[in-house]
């Protein structure tokens, strides 16, 4: 029976304790003191039967400073233990106890299959015997404090190593009894990252298809989701070409497994080479002694959305083409190659063919991205499904500023309506975000929606409009003119060219001064 005593916290308690026990021949195995300020002993007495008990606890009671006492089912020390073995074996990663001398302590079940040993086996294995040229001791006193990501071999497949330490108050190395090691395979930290922002991502149902032509594009993306192959997806900026390529994802079969994303534009050479295939231990001065994983290891299988890949340089170019044909890759500084199932769904702001016509960029590899393809339209041609869309970002814009969901005055519409965004989606969101943000009185009006000019059609580039309309049509008609008849030098060729009579041009050409010396 395990009981535990409510009592004061003095000199002596215990021992007046102890002696009731003796008297009634009661064997003590293991006591505790507990409580939050140590107000509790707990006892466990093995040979004390609950009729005993009964009679004896009055006798408890009767001890100067004890309040009570009650049966436990459990001593404190042996709670934490279940407790702590119960959340250990809930992972399903490997943790281990490891102490100065190299042996393993303690392992959780996860630990214990990967070593191919019960748990009750695993106190006094070396750790040595399965973990390649890694003495743990020795890095935990040199470092003396917690180490993330370190990558290890253990029994042939990469893990990556957090270790933390088991130190007491002291910093002295004398002090340090081991350390905790947990182990996490390193292809699959990307399912874990992505498990972890899966609450971010969002499916085709979160795309707004209000215009036909957008609602066209849906139709042809969830088609293509199932299917394992390449996907290039065009579009100008703002367009949502991640987003598409997020939802592309969801609806595949590895919708479970990890997405990740790496915008190639604007990224040195070598910074984007690391990002996406990692580097081996001491590649370079500077790079972690252990090595770094990039992102096609993090994805593994899952997808890669490579975003700006008309920008990549010909070397990553290549690298990106023998994944895709042969499945593998090397990381930088290493000769061991890393085969991986990896979906790659590319995205561009430019015509990557007429890149290839220009030998920017290599035809193989457009070929081989261009397996599926989905073109994304621009907001000014999506016009008919503009109401909805200005709907739904004024809710959202006005839940995030917290203020109640304001009208859209007609002319606004109107305004949004006739303007060009050459930003797209993202630069309306933001518009509609500042307007809800200036409007007072619940109605966002004209003067709330800010557009600037930038990118605007300018079809008469710097044509004057000065005079009346005869004075500009005139103008405008001698500036063809001159134009054309450097390529055509005769009122025959000119009229056989504009498709008139060569005396109306003979006359206009005339009239204009056009051709004279």
């Amino acid at each position: 029976m395990r009981i535990k005593v409510h009592c004061q916290n003095r000199i002596g308690i215990l021992r007046d304790i102890l002696n009731l026990l003796v008297d009634y021949g009661i064997n003590v195995a293991r006591g505790e003191v507990g409580g939050e300020q140590g107000n509790a002993i707990y006892l466990h007495c093995p040979n004390l039967i609950n009729l005993q008990f009964q009679s004896l606890r009055a006798k408890f009671e009767a001890i100067p400073g004890v309040f009570g006492v009650k049966r436990v089912g459990l001593m404190p020390s042996e709670r934490r233990h279940l407790e702590l073995n119960a959340l250990l074996g809930a992972l399903d990663f490997p943790v281990l106890s490891i102490d100065m001398g190299g042996s393993i302590v303690a392992a959780n079940r996860a630990a214990a299959q990967l070593l191919g040993v019960r748990v009750d086996e695993v106190p006094g294995i070396p750790l040595s015997r399965y973990a390649e040229d890694f003495d743990l001791p020795e890095l935990v006193r040199a470092n003396k404090s917690r180490i993330n990501g370190l990558r290890v071999k253990v029994k042939g497949d990469v893990f990556l190593a957090d270790i933390a330490p088991l130190q007491t108050e002291h910093d002295e190395s004398d002090a340090l009894a081991g350390a905790v090691l947990t182990l996490h395979r390193a292809d699959r930290i990307g399912e874990r990252i992505y498990h972890v922002r899966k609450q971010e991502l969002r499916g085709f149902d979160s795309i707004f298809q209000s215009s036909r032509v957008m609602a066209a594009v849906v139709r042809e993306a969830r088609r293509m989701a199932p299917l394992d192959a390449p996907l290039l997806i065009e579009g100008e900026t703002g367009t949502g070409k991640e987003l598409l390529a997020r939802a592309c994802h969801l609806a595949s079969p590895r919708g479970q497994s990890p997405f990740m994303a790496l915008n190639c534009a604007g990224l040195p050479e070598s910074m984007a080479e690391t990002e996406l295939f990692g580097y081996g231990p001491g590649a370079f001065e500077g790079a972690r002694p252990e090595g770094k994983l990039g992102l096609l290891e993090l994805t593994a299988g899952g997808t890669l959305f490579l975003d700006g890949v008309g920008e990549m340089s010909p070397r990553l170019q290549a690298k990106l083409l023998r994944f895709l044909q042969d499945g593998c890759f090397r990381r930088v500084g290493s000769d061991e190659e890393v085969y991986l199932d990896v979906r790659v769904v590319c995205a561009t702001q430019v015509d990557l063919s007429e890149l290839c016509a220009r030998g920017e960029f290599r035809q193989d590899l457009y070929h081989r991205l261009n397996v599926l393809s989905l073109h994304i339209p621009p907001l000014r041609e999506c016009l008919d499904g503009l109401a909805p869309l200005v709907e739904h970002f004024l809710d959202q814009a006005s839940r995030q500023i917290g203020c109640p969901l304001p009208r859209l005055a007609p002319q606004a519409l109107d305004k949004l309506g006739h303007y060009h965004w050459p930003g797209n989606v993202r630069q309306l969101e933001n518009v509609l975000f500042q307007a809800v943000s200036l409007c007072e009185g619940g109605t966002v009006k004209v003067e709330h929606i800010r557009l600037p000019d930038y990118g605007a059609p300018q079809p008469l580039g710097d044509f004057s409009l000065e005079g009346g309309l005869d004075a500009i049509l005139g103008r405008f008609e001698k500036a063809v003119l001159e134009r054309l008849y450097a390529e055509h030098p005769s009122s025959r060729q000119l009229g056989r060219r504009l498709g008139v009579s060569h005396t109306t041009i003979a006359n206009k050409l005339r009239q204009h001064g056009v051709g004279k010396e």
